[in-house]
C-alpha cells in the first residue's frame, strides 16, 4: 500500500526492499514499546495477583490435566495454591475464600485475567468492563475491589505469571501421587515448607517474614464472616437414575420424584434436597467437580439397567421411596438386585 501511495502521490517507484529498510528503524521502536514493562510495585495489602496454569500430573498411575490456582501476594510474593479439575466460577472464588483464610485477611484489590467465568466483556479502547454478577457481588461481600488485566497483556500481572510456572517446575515437575488428596496434601505442605520460605529473586526477602513484618496488618479483617459459597439454592429435575447433578456430582433423591422439579441447597458441607417444602434428601458434600455419586441406598433399591429389565420380563415396581437414612459413593456395579431375584419373581408370577 505504502509503494502505490508513493506511485500515486508522488511519482517515486520504487521496490518492496526499499521501503523495509526505510521504515525498519521505525518498527523496532514499535517492537521495543511493546516488550517495554515497567515493573509497578503494590504497596502492602493493596493487591492480590490471581491465575489458574494447567499441567499434566501422574495420579494413580494415570496422566491428569490439573488445573492450578495461584494467588500471589503482590507485596510479600506470599503464594496459595490450590488444585482444580476445571477452571470454573465457582473454582476462583473458593480459591479465593480459601487464600484469604490463610493469610487472615483481604488485600484491596484482585487482579485476575479475562477468564470467561469472571469477565463478561472487556474492551479497552471503549473504556467497557463489565465483570460477571456473581463476581461483584462475591467482592462487595469480601470488600475489594476485582480488577482485569488489560487483553493478551498477562505481563499486567506478571508476579502471578511468575508464580504459576514456579509451582509448576518447582512443586509439580517430576512428581507423581497415589491420589488427588495426596496432590492437595502435597501442594499445602510445599506452600508452608519451600514457598512460604524461599528467598524470593526480585524482593531477596523471605516472603513469610515479609508479609509478618508488614502486609498481614495491611489487610482488611476477616470479622469472622462464613464464606459466600456457603449456602447457595438450585432448581433441579430429578434424572432417571433417581439423582440430580450439583458441581458435577450427583446426589440421590426418591424415586418418586424422578422428572420432578426439586430445590437443592448447598449449605457448608451439606447438600438438601427439597420437594413441596419439606427436605427429601440429604447428603454430605463431594469435592466440586469430582464427578462423584453419593446414593441412600433406599433410593435405588429396585433400580435395574434397562436391559436387565427387559430379560427380567416382569417389574417389580418401584421400592417405597425414602428420604433418611446415610448416603455413600456407590460405583456403577453397585446399580442393580442380582438376577437371582428377578429369576424368582418370575417363578412366582408363573405360578
Amino acid at each position: 500500500m505504502v509503494r502505490q501511495e508513493l506511485a500515486c502521490e508522488k511519482g517515486i517507484e520504487v521496490s518492496l526492499r526499499t521501503v523495509e529498510r526505510a521504515v525498519e528503524s521505525w518498527r523496532k521502536e514499535l517492537r521495543t514499546a511493546a516488550l517495554a514493562t515497567v515493573r509497578f510495585e503494590t504497596p502492602p495489602g493493596r493487591q492480590l495477583q490471581a491465575d489458574f496454569g494447567q499441567c499434566m500430573v501422574s495420579l494413580a498411575g494415570e496422566r491428569v490435566r490439573v488445573h492450578l490456582a495461584v494467588l500471589t501476594l503482590g507485596w510479600s510474593r506470599r503464594l496459595v495454591v490450590r488444585a482444580f479439575r476445571s477452571e470454573k466460577q465457582d473454582h476462583w472464588l473458593e480459591a479465593l475464600e480459601e487464600a484469604f483464610r490463610h493469610w487472615g485477611g483481604v488485600p484491596q484489590e484482585v487482579l485476575m485475567d479475562n477468564a470467561r467465568a469472571l469477565v463478561n466483556q472487556h474492551d479497552p479502547e471503549l473504556g467497557v468492563l463489565v465483570f460477571a454478577e456473581r463476581l461483584e457481588a462475591f467482592a462487595r461481600y469480601w470488600g475489594f475491589r476485582p480488577r482485569a488485566c488489560r487483553p493478551y497483556r498477562a505481563r499486567t500481572k506478571g508476579k502471578d505469571e511468575r508464580g504459576v510456572a514456579y509451582v509448576k517446575g518447582n512443586a509439580i515437575a517430576g512428581r507423581a501421587f497415589r491420589s488427588w488428596a495426596e496432590l492437595e496434601a502435597h501442594l499445602v505442605r510445599w506452600t508452608r515448607e519451600v514457598a512460604d520460605l524461599r528467598i524470593h529473586g526480585t524482593t531477596g526477602e523471605v516472603p513469610l517474614e515479609r508479609f509478618e513484618r508488614e502486609e498481614a496488618q495491611a489487610l482488611q479483617p476477616l470479622r469472622g464472616r462464613p464464606s459466600f459459597l456457603a449456602e447457595r439454592e438450585l432448581v433441579r429435575i430429578v434424572h432417571h437414575d433417581c439423582c440430580v447433578e450439583v458441581e458435577a456430582n450427583w446426589y440421590s433423591a426418591p424415586q418418586s420424584l424422578i422428572r420432578q422439579r426439586v430445590s437443592v441447597l448447598v449449605r457448608d458441607q451439606r447438600v438438601l434436597i427439597r420437594y413441596g417444602g419439606r427436605i427429601v434428601a440429604e447428603h454430605a458434600r463431594l469435592q466440586p467437580g469430582s464427578r462423584s455419586r453419593r446414593v441412600i441406598e433406599e433410593h435405588w433399591q429396585g433400580l435395574v439397567p434397562q436391559r436387565q429389565r427387559r430379560e427380567a420380563v416382569v417389574s417389580l415396581g418401584p421400592d417405597p421411596a425414602a428420604c433418611e437414612g446415610p448416603s455413600r459413593p456407590v460405583r456403577g456395579s453397585e446399580l442393580a438386585r442380582s438376577l437371582a431375584v428377578y429369576a424368582a419373581a418370575i417363578e412366582e408370577v408363573a405360578a
